[in-house]
């Protein structure tokens, strides 16, 4: 067997892990493990209900798909396993966990099981938006040379909101708490035995971008508790991505199957393992992760101030280059959204007669629809905004429906509407000096629809590649934990060298149609009206009826005594 590398990439819903040839990138073998407790938006396992903007998820999930998905793959090619020279991982990002002086997490001893604070507040919790607008508003007034790196606002996704809800809203978690770590910092230490940082997770959710971080005294400003958090709880060493973390615990490699002592690299943001994964190593390559969310992610030679992009880290994304983040917080979700609750049974019958699931159906039928027939223009806000109004109080719109409209019109609008939503990033990096030379689109929707891919290049007028591997994040970890092997290991000398050897390179490509794109330009143009007429303020209904709802929730909260 030729030495291999194993990735394993954490997403939203479940855990993949790919084995790969070192030499080539061919993936031998793939696992996959759902997360037996999901996503918990409404309720804990205990049953305790959860307010709006929550999005938990169980840390013990994380451990138990990490074993079934290794074992998985290795069950495809046992022969593999006494041939793996190193092991890295991606994970969802800023997903946090509270942790004892032991390392465990809070959520695990009895006395927490029933405080929604102790569990993993995943990267979607978006309940501290209001702490997300005064830390922007303090850094603004300050002048804080950082902020324009960050793309001139806080997300209320990040570590510091939310652990700043945290601390006003369980403060017995916050005591007990020895340090918080993100999920992947805590699963890279649970493999060699390290508790260390991130450079990748820390720069683009902690504050720690390009410009220096914040300033003496800022948090201070803000709250003295988060001064005393980041200096006594936000720990460890901040090692760069493509290095070793350290090496595989032997009881970690027996419960894996895999090798004791091989080294485990530093671990990653998900969505940026697919840069290394889908062989990208050169600057004004955008790459786009199409999943239930959406990442568009560039690499640049340069750090340039970006307005509403989620951040610009030096070495973040492939070592030797600028990364830069921007992305949407709600993309195959909403296609999810219209296949589950607006599709009649009609439809469903339909598609099993067919043999095929209901939104293959759907985007058949939303095929046969020319641009603009549709009638209907939507706003991707469905979990709010994250690139470039980074306002998570924000919320979906569906313009021109009739009781003619059918769902695949609806589904179709949501497409273009996700089509729109990066042709605003793009423009977005272009107009800040960030040159789009070429698009890269990974992530399950890649293979899943290649409607969406079509619209996509005519609305930006530009090719659309798709790789042929469709465990891009994995396979990434995979190339990232060859490069942390070193050449003297049996891998790369560089990240580059690596991604190079071992990234996928394009299966299918996508060209734009000059009559789409004419249609498709006159819709975009509506769509950018609405876009700043609802995002920047001149509407604020949107806000509006998100306090009203939660009023109404903290209302009757007050009424039955439970988090509703």
């Amino acid at each position: 067997m030729p030495r291999c590398a194993v990735g394993i990439d954490f997403g939203t819903l479940s855990a993949r892990a790919v084995i790969a040839e070192v030499e080539s990138g061919r993936e031998i073998a793939c696992g996959q493990c759902e997360y037996p407790h999901g996503v918990m938006e409404n309720a804990l396992p205990a049953g305790e209900r959860l307010g709006p903007g929550f999005a938990l998820q169980h840390p013990g999930d994380y451990l138990y798909a990490l074993e079934r998905s290794v074992r998985d793959a290795l069950a495809q090619a046992p022969e593999a396993a006494r041939d793996v020279i190193a092991l890295g991982l991606d994970v969802t990002a800023s997903t946090l966990l509270p942790l004892d002086a032991e390392g465990r997490p809070l959520c695990l001893r009895d006395e927490f099981a029933r405080e929604p604070f102790a569990y993993a507040l995943l990267w979607m919790h978006a309940a501290p938006q209001r702490y997300a607008d005064r830390m922007t508003e303090a850094a603004q007034a300050r002048g804080e040379p950082w902020l324009p790196y960050l793309g001139d606002r806080i997300d209320a996704q990040w570590t510091h909101p939310k652990l700043w809800q945290l601390m006003d809203e369980a403060p017995r978690v916050f005591a007990a708490a020895a340090r918080f770590a993100e999920a992947g910092d805590w699963l890279t230490e649970q493999l060699c035995g390290r508790a260390l940082r991130s450079a990748s997770m820390a720069g683009y959710k902690a504050l720690r971008a390009e410009g220096g971080g914040p300033g003496q005294g800022y948090f201070a400003a803000l709250d003295p508790r988060l001064e005393e958090l980041t200096r006594q709880k936000l720990t460890g060493p901040v090692l760069p991505i493509a290095s070793m973390a350290g090496r595989l615990l032997p009881a970690m490699a027996k419960r894996l199957g895999l090798p004791a002592g091989i080294p485990v690299a530093v671990g990653l943001i998900d969505a940026h393992a697919s840069v290394a994964g889908c062989g990208v190593t050169e600057s004004g390559h955008m790459v786009y992760i199409a999943g239930t969310s959406g990442c568009h992610l560039m690499l640049g030679d340069r750090a340039l101030p970006v307005p509403g992009i989620c951040g610009v880290v030096k070495d973040g994304m492939m070592p030797g280059l600028f990364g830069y983040e921007a992305g949407q917080n709600c993309v195959g979700e909403a296609f999810g959204w219209v296949a589950r609750h607006l599709t009649p049974e009609s439809y469903h019958r339909e598609a099993a007669r067919q043999g095929i699931d209901i939104q293959s159906h759907l985007t058949a039928l939303a095929g046969r629809l020319a641009p603009g027939e549709s009638g209907l223009l939507a706003l991707d806000f469905w979990r709010g905004n994250r690139s470039i109004l980074a306002d998570s109080d924000l919320s979906g719109l569906i313009l021109g429906l009739t009781p003619r409209t059918r769902a695949e019109h609806i589904y179709r609008a949501l497409l273009e509407a996700s089509a729109f939503g990066t042709r605003t990033i793009i423009d977005n990096y272009r107009e800040n000096g960030l040159p789009v030379r070429r698009l890269t689109v990974t992530g399950g929707i890649s293979h899943k629809n290649a409607l969406l891919m079509q619209i996509l290049s005519d609305t930006l007028g530009m090719p659309v590649c798709v790789p042929g591997t469709r465990n891009s994040g994995a396979l990434g970890s995979a190339v990232l934990a060859a490069a942390a092997a070193g050449s003297g290991g049996g891998g790369y000398g560089s990240a580059a060298e690596a991604a190079r050897h071992m990234g996928s390179p394009p299966e299918r490509e996508y060209h734009p149609g000059r009559e789409a794109g004419a249609v498709y330009g006159r819709l975009y143009r509506e769509y950018a009206r609405l876009h700043d007429a609802f995002g920047r303020g001149e509407w604020d209904v949107m806000k509006r009826l998100s306090a009203l709802a939660r009023e109404a929730a903290g209302h009757k909260e007050g009424e039955t005594g439970e988090r509703d």
